[in-house]
């Protein structure tokens, strides 16, 4: 299983965040712009969450059983190759979303004197802070569920969930 790597989501995140960005100057010409929802950052916020308790279950029940203790529930491969998945999908949409709101909140700078547009701005940006949190508590998964470098008969090493 491939790793998560910073520069695809750094990616992902500037091209939304310039498509977002252009989208809401040329959509504020002809109209008016679409709302920020409140629930965004509340969502992603839900979703860091989720992330970060089931690594940190995993993780204490990884070291049970690394420790052997008495009645320690393991931990099947595929279903933490089943968590290091939904991280890491987690992720890459995380950094999407977050760079559309991120470059609406962009947009949205130059009309804080404006009450309501200050209000969507302050919004973008709590988006584009969980949106973060969401890929750091990937990361954090993706950490817990890697299996330790083994040699294997070529000499290589392998590391993968």
């Amino acid at each position: 299983m491939k790793e998560l790597r910073i520069r695809t989501l750094v990616g992902l995140f500037l091209a939304a965040g310039v498509l977002s960005w252009s989208g809401a100057r040329l959509w504020d010409s002809v109209g008016t712009l679409p709302r920020v929802p409140l629930a965004a950052p509340i969502v992603l916020a839900v979703i860091a969450v989720t992330l970060l308790a089931t690594a940190l279950s995993l993780r204490s029940r990884l070291r049970a059983q690394r420790e052997r203790r008495p009645g320690a529930k393991g931990v099947e491969p595929m279903m933490a190759a089943r968590a290091v998945v939904f991280g890491q999908a987690s992720a890459l949409v995380a950094a999407l979303v977050a760079g559309m709101y991120g470059g609406t909140g962009a947009f949205m700078l130059e009309f804080l004197d404006i009450p309501p547009r200050r209000d969507q701005a302050v919004y973008a940006g709590l988006s584009v802070l969980m949106g973060i949190a969401v890929i750091a508590a990937a990361f954090f998964m993706e950490r817990v569920c890697k299996l330790p470098e083994d040699d294997d008969e070529n000499g290589e090493t392998t590391a993968a969930a």
